[in-house]
């Protein structure tokens, strides 16, 4: 992935900070929020995900010769201003959420607090990444869950919208559950299990579906798993696969692991395959399930049960049809050293955003560690308890780097931590249950008073 993505801005943030500039606010110190108000899929939360790419893009945060000359030709921009981005960084402050803590509408997933051109130039690749990787990331965690502790694998980077988000999608598979990834560039450099067999065109490049199975097992052998729907799982597949087991792998001390089935009834195929198997003498080698398998087919095959080991999952982690809508707005800025907080008002109450510098934590029952409800508060709201958690950290302070940024599987670790602590009935896929996420009462008459100081200045809102 590329490393430096400080042109991948709208256009509209270099404008705006052009007319910072030539206004002389480019000291002036604001706040920003990062919240999506709905949460996607249907479902009861969402997780974190996009830390650890927001950390590499504001490290990398920089404009390079050949981004100046590429700005200066479009005649939009005074020399004055180009001269200032020639020594442009990220001096603020970031706050965020971890990844894989569970989330929920209106909660500040990420605080920023820089001047106001820093703070405007970052908003377009921040966004880009949380609502990435929110997706992909919740997308795994509900379909680990569907799963019920069997393994899932992802390998849906061909399925992906283009190369950088299938990396970002094998990233985010790990920390919301999954097992390995088939993706190599994202398991080198992630440090994920890497994982994978074969492919039909392998078996239909031979002449005979048994030579490909013997091919790949004599390449092979300590990881023998044959994908068998090629020609006819039952009379073609499975009885190849267990050729090759009879004739090659148990006379050389080999185990037959596993098989593949990539597409028909998979219910009534992997019962009638676990019977051939286990009349063959291989009760112990699995059984996978592919194609294209989302929370509902999961569901319904284990409410049968279905003989599945293993899940592969593609495009339903890596391109699922679903948007999560982080959105990034001004909730105050700095004069005379005192914080001001500003609100944008809608017609739709959903979208008045919550003002100020803000801190938020998580209520967790004392007797079994259940969380309760989470409060947003004002800045200087302190709430100390050892049943009450800050859900932020601090990870940049004034543009130094201070976050100790977890490896991928503590990251996975950490969500299955988080969502165990939520309630049995948010858990749940698709129900109507909501988590709690209120206002302190500061904040909540800070919102008041801030909507109607607004609605009757010149006149109406504004």
């Amino acid at each position: 992935m590329q490393n430096n993505y400080t042109l991948m801005t709208d256009f509209y943030e270099l404008t705006m900070a052009q007319s910072y500039f030539n206004s002389d606010q480019k000291n002036r110190m604001v706040y920003f929020d990062g919240f999506f108000r709905k949460l996607p899929f249907n479902n009861s939360y969402a997780i974190m995900g996009g830390v650890d790419n927001i950390i590499k893009y504001i490290k990398n945060l920089r404009f390079t010769e050949k981004d100046i000359e590429y700005l200066k030709s479009l005649n939009q921009f005074t020399d004055d201003f180009l001269d200032y981005l020639k020594n442009f960084k990220f001096n603020g402050t970031i706050k965020m959420i971890p990844d894989g803590t569970c989330v929920f509408p209106n909660e500040p997933l990420i605080t920023v607090r820089a001047n106001i051109i820093e703070a405007q130039i970052i908003e377009t690749a921040v966004l880009a990444y949380l609502n990435a990787c929110i997706k992909f990331t919740t997308s795994a965690k509900m379909i680990t869950e569907a799963a019920k502790g069997k393994a899932v694998m992802e390998f849906g980077s061909r399925r992906a919208d283009g190369p950088d988000a299938s990396i970002l999608a094998s990233k985010c598979s790990i920390i919301g559950g999954c097992v390995g990834t088939s993706n190599v560039m994202a398991a080198k450099e992630y440090g994920i299990k890497v994982m994978g067999t074969i492919a039909h065109s392998f078996i239909s490049s031979e002449q005979r579906e048994y030579d490909a199975f013997m091919k790949y097992a004599k390449a092979y052998p300590n990881n023998a798993v044959f994908l068998v729907d090629t020609y006819d799982t039952l009379k073609s597949g499975i009885p190849n696969a267990i050729r090759v087991a009879k004739d090659f792998l148990v006379p050389n001390g080999y185990e037959f692991k596993g098989i593949r089935i990539d597409s028909g009834d998979l219910e009534y195929l992997s019962k009638q395959a676990r019977i051939m198997l286990d009349e063959a003498g291989f009760k112990n080698t699995k059984i996978c399930l592919s194609n294209g398998l989302n929370v509902d087919s999961i569901n319904s095959l284990l409410e049968k049960n279905t003989p599945v080991d293993s899940f592969g999952i593609g495009d339903n982690i890596s391109s699922p049809k679903e948007r999560v809508g982080v959105v990034y707005k001004l909730v105050a800025i700095e004069e005379n050293k005192k914080i001001i907080p500003k609100i944008k008002i809608s017609g739709d109450p959903l979208k008045t955003v919550n003002p100020g510098y803000k801190k938020i934590y998580r209520i967790y029952d004392e007797n079994n560690g259940v969380a309760i409800r989470d409060i947003i508060t004002c800045h200087d709201e302190i709430f100390k308890n050892e049943n009450i958690k800050e859900l932020q950290q601090i990870i940049f302070d004034n543009g130094k780097l201070v976050y100790d940024d977890p490896l991928i599987y503590e990251k996975q670790d950490y969500c299955n931590y988080s969502f165990k602590t939520l309630p049995d009935s948010i858990k749940k896929n698709g129900n109507d249950k909501k988590y709690n996420v209120d206002l302190s009462n500061k904040l909540e008459e800070t919102k008041k008073q801030l909507i109607k100081e607004r609605k009757y200045n010149n006149g109406g809102i504004v």
